[in-house]
């Protein structure tokens, strides 16, 4: 297999609105594109089933029902196994991450092609205060979960994924399938021993777009997240120690 075969995951739900436009700039770079529809409703279907009539470097993935941003991006994952892709790169579908930085992303994976290459935010005053706050809190207990600082932000769904290796641990440990996935998935990277390297770049909270962040849900199921985490990282924290002292 080809040693760097790099494409693109875009996970879609009801963003028919800003989808197009997110598509035209990433075709600009040539590089193959896999959108997830995760079950969303017949106005985004169609206007995602044209973006792949009309591009040949654009495959859809089709799920009957909607799965959450975690299940999505592990169809999608799924699929670019199956079609040898080395490594994807994972960004939203409603324009709010910065499709420019993707050559630093690429050009990081070509330099440690065994790494998760996770963007690091820079925000703009558009980022909701709720939102900016929250986030700190989430930041706290993975430096807990892993005993390091290792991870400088576990929620920005901009990211670079070596596929093979994070198919592997998908299959043998358990992840969330919605929000709390982003986070979820990098804890158990760093328990695995993965390396993490961070790109800045900036983000930005389009003021016409579609969030789907359930505040009661999605809060409940980060904080049963960061439990689930925490006795994991209990019943780990011998080897998690010598990783530490070790240097890892």
């Amino acid at each position: 297999m080809d040693p760097w075969r790099p494409c693109v995951l875009i996970p879609v739900y009801n963003h028919e609105a800003a989808i197009a436009g997110v598509v035209t700039q990433l075709q600009a770079r040539g590089l193959p594109i896999i959108l997830i529809n995760d079950g969303s409703r017949a106005s985004c279907r169609r206007v995602l089933s044209d973006l792949a009539a009309n591009s040949k470097l654009i495959r859809l993935v089709e799920l009957p029902e909607n799965r959450g941003k975690g299940g999505a991006i592990k169809a999608g994952l799924r699929f670019a196994r199956q079609q040898s892709y080395t490594h994807a790169l994972q960004i939203d579908a409603d324009g709010q991450h910065a499709v420019e930085d993707i050559e630093q992303f690429l050009e990081a994976g070509q330099r440690y092609p065994a790494a998760l290459i996770s963007g690091l935010p820079v925000y703009d005053e558009s980022i909701p205060a709720s939102r900016y706050y929250g986030r700190y809190l989430t930041h706290f207990w993975v430096m807990v979960n892993t005993l390091s600082r290792q991870i400088k932000d576990s929620m920005c769904g901009f990211r670079l994924y070596p596929v093979v290796a994070i198919m592997q641990l998908l299959e043998r440990e358990f992840t969330g399938n919605r929000m709390d996935f982003d986070t979820e998935i990098m804890v158990r990277w760093v328990w695995a021993g993965g390396e993490i390297v961070h790109i800045p770049t900036k983000v930005c909270y389009p003021p016409d777009g579609v969030s789907h962040f359930q505040v009661w849900r999605d809060n409940l199921l980060i904080t049963k997240m960061h439990i689930r985490l925490f006795f994991g990282m209990l019943w780990r924290l011998p080897r998690l120690v010598k990783m530490r002292v070790m240097g890892r």
